[in-house]
C-alpha cells in the first residue's frame, strides 16, 4: 500500500507556480456565475416593484400601533 503512495507521488510531479491556470473550465464557470447573479438581481428588482406599487394601491394593510392605540413594541410582549 505505501509503494503505491510513493509511486503516486512521484508519478504525479508538482507542477511550476507559473504554469497553475483556471483555464476556459473555470472562465465558464466564473460567466455561468455572473449570469446568474444578473438574472437575480433583476429579478429581485422586478419583485420589489411589484411591492411597491402593492403598497401605493393600498393593499397591504398598514395599521401602525399609534393608530390602534397600542402602544408596545411587539404583540407578544402584551401580557
Amino acid at each position: 500500500m505505501t509503494n503505491l503512495v510513493v509511486l503516486a507521488a512521484a508519478s504525479d510531479p508538482r507542477p511550476d507556480d507559473n504554469n497553475v491556470v483556471a483555464g476556459w473550465v473555470g472562465f465558464v464557470v466564473f460567466l455561468a456565475l455572473v449570469v446568474a447573479v444578473v438574472f437575480i438581481l433583476r429579478s429581485f428588482t422586478k419583485q420589489l416593484k411589484k411591492v411597491r406599487q402593492a403598497q401605493e394601491a393600498g393593499v397591504f394593510d398598514e395599521e401602525k400601533p399609534e393608530e390602534s392605540g397600542d402602544t408596545s413594541e411587539h404583540p407578544s410582549q402584551k401580557a
